[in-house]
């Protein structure tokens, strides 16, 4: 017989248990980690196959692409084929956007893209704020052509965009003037955190908007280093990423003195996070 005692105990157990399994059922690990290939330009132009052999050879199964290294989509295609790679995602300039829309497109269903992102704004594209709202409305107007085809548009920021202008800080214009379902974005934790700006909160402020990110460390003096190198606390990012929208995560380092070096000190550093 169970007495009443006896039944508070094990009811007691059995919420322990619970919740315990509860923990370990929320623990999150990335799955599928990608790079950008920007961070092995120099070794992608010299030897694409072997490049993006040893890419795999180093855990990822998602790259990011910036370019196809003199390649034809379709050819760049057959060669993440053959490291067995996929390319979700794909930079592409702004004059590009601009000049030859149509083009961007094509070139994204020969590779398998799902997603172009405007990576980079030069500094005479981003001269003074006056210049935001044309960007903006380019943003709506090629992302609906990339629905039309079953591609999302999205933008990667970098530190200036959080630098007030006018009184105006463009990342916040530009999260409000694009269109929410053409145009997404693709949150780059180094250089918000270079630039003082809370990731937790963006993802929190804006739910669904992050699809993508750029996953790369900054060390106590403000340096890109490889991921658990430096200060970022991912864990927590990534834990509101969930929030945010997060689906595919992209290990970069913009100037790695050793680029083969540096993405497998990353991909051991996001292989261990839990959130």
């Amino acid at each position: 017989m169970i007495t009443r005692r006896g039944l508070l105990g094990l009811m007691g157990a059995m919420a322990g248990t619970t919740l315990a399994g509860c923990a370990v059922a929320s623990e999150r690990r990335v799955e599928r980690i990608g790079v950008q290939l920007y961070t092995v330009r120099d070794l992608l132009s010299a030897d694409v196959p072997g490049t993006l052999a040893a890419v795999a050879a180093a855990g990822y199964v998602e790259v990011e692409t910036a370019g196809y290294a003199d390649l034809s989509p379709a050819a760049f295609k057959q060669e993440l084929a053959q490291a067995g790679l996929s390319a979700p995602s794909a930079h592409v300039p702004l004059d590009q956007i601009e000049s030859s829309p149509q083009q961007l497109i094509e070139a994204a269903e020969q590779v398998g893209h799902r997603y172009l992102v405007l990576p980079w704004l030069t500094p005479q594209q981003r001269a003074t704020f006056d210049i935001y709202p044309r960007i903006a409305d380019v943003m709506n107007e090629f992302g609906a052509s990339c629905q039309e085809a079953g591609i999302q548009l999205a933008y990667h920021n970098h530190d200036f965009e959080f630098v007030p202008m006018d009184g105006k800080v463009p990342f916040d214009f530009l999260l409000e003037r694009c269109d929410r379902e053409l145009v997404k974005f693709e949150l780059d934790l180094y250089w918000a955190a270079k630039a003082g700006v809370d990731a937790v909160a963006l993802f929190q402020a804006s739910p669904g908007r992050y699809p993508l990110c750029h996953v790369k460390d900054m060390s106590a003096d403000g340096a890109i280093v490889p991921v658990g190198d430096g200060t970022i606390d991912f864990a927590s990012q990534f834990t509101a990423g969930v929030t945010g929208g997060l689906r595919h995560y992209f290990v970069e380092h913009d100037n790695p003195a050793d680029p083969m070096a540096s993405i497998r000190r990353s991909i051991g550093t996001v292989r261990k996070l839990r959130f």
